[in-house]
């Protein structure tokens, strides 16, 4: 059964993708024909409905990459080949606690509310306006805006939250925000970061190396298809390649440095005084 307001994906004889909230009185109009959403109830998920030309339109429920890929967007997102390396490397998961600065088009947001459940909590920073109310319509219609706390603000003043467990920068400048981490994750949490050029790396890295952060690592990642045809099996002929790198590292808190004692001065040794005859000399005797 699908119920009411309930995410659905429709996939088109021709591999179109349209995902729709299910409304049993609604209906779809494609280049295929009328679909009635009364006759995607009725057919349910994985099987077919037919629009009124008799064109069959798969239903499924809808995955996380399928949500990340119908992110309505004004800005670039990232994409679910780094969202799922994200996901692993921070240690996302049901009731874990993270930090979000950039949240864009909410591309990630979605993923992150997605895997921490309704027992964890994404908190998002996004200093523009139309983006952070662009990210929240998102979050809405895909029902996972009660998992999100979004803040519309420049992270240049630090943070609002503390204590989380992982964080991720989106950002232009990370390495001027280096110094507001520790006051915003747990000892030991994963801090990623997404960069499109090598510059901007270098800079971060040599910020890293000069904090409280430790098992730095940086990446790319490449995904190349290919057509899924038994006869004629062969990479596809575009890729998407290079899509920004990937920065972690794990803060590490500092430790006080222990006093050095320092080592006693040597006493001065008092000097020695003459020695004393040990036999009287001889008198001169008188002839």
């Amino acid at each position: 059964m699908i119920e009411t307001g309930e995410l659905v994906l429709l996939i088109s004889p021709k591999g179109k993708r349209y995902m729709y909230k299910y409304d049993p009185e609604g209906e779809i109009h494609t280049n295929d024909g009328k679909i009635l959403m009364a006759d995607v109830g009725a057919a349910g998920f994985g099987r077919p409905a037919k629009s009124h030309l008799g064109r069959p339109y798969l239903v499924l429920k809808p995955t996380l990459h399928d949500l990340i890929k119908n992110v309505r967007r004004q800005t670039q997102i990232m994409y679910p080949k780094e969202i799922g390396y994200v996901l692993l490397k921070l240690g996302i998961g049901p009731g874990t606690t993270v930090i979000e600065s950039g949240t864009g088009s909410g591309g990630l947001t979605t993923a992150l509310a997605w895997t921490v459940g309704d027992t964890g909590h994404v908190y998002t920073y996004e200093r523009r306006e139309d983006f952070y109310k662009l990210a929240g319509k998102n979050l809405r219609r895909v029902g996972l805006d009660h998992r999100v706390t979004q803040t519309n603000k420049n992270i240049e003043d630090g943070f609002d939250h503390t204590g989380a467990d992982a964080l991720f920068l989106d950002v232009r400048t990370p390495w001027e925000y280096i110094h507001h981490i520790p006051a915003a994750v747990k000892p030991g949490a994963m801090c990623g970061f997404l960069l499109p050029t090598t510059n901007q790396v270098s800079d971060l890295l040599r910020a890293l190396e000069a904090g409280p952060f430790e098992d730095s690592e940086v990446l790319e990642i490449l995904v190349r298809h290919w057509k899924p045809v038994a006869d004629r099996l062969r990479p596809d002929d575009r890729m998407v390649a290079h899509t920004g790198f990937l920065v972690f590292s794990r803060y590490m808190e500092p430790q006080p440095e222990e006093p050095v004692e320092e080592a006693p001065e040597a006493e001065e040794a008092a000097p020695e005084a003459p020695a004393e005859a040990s036999a009287a000399e001889p008198e001169a005797s008188e002839e």
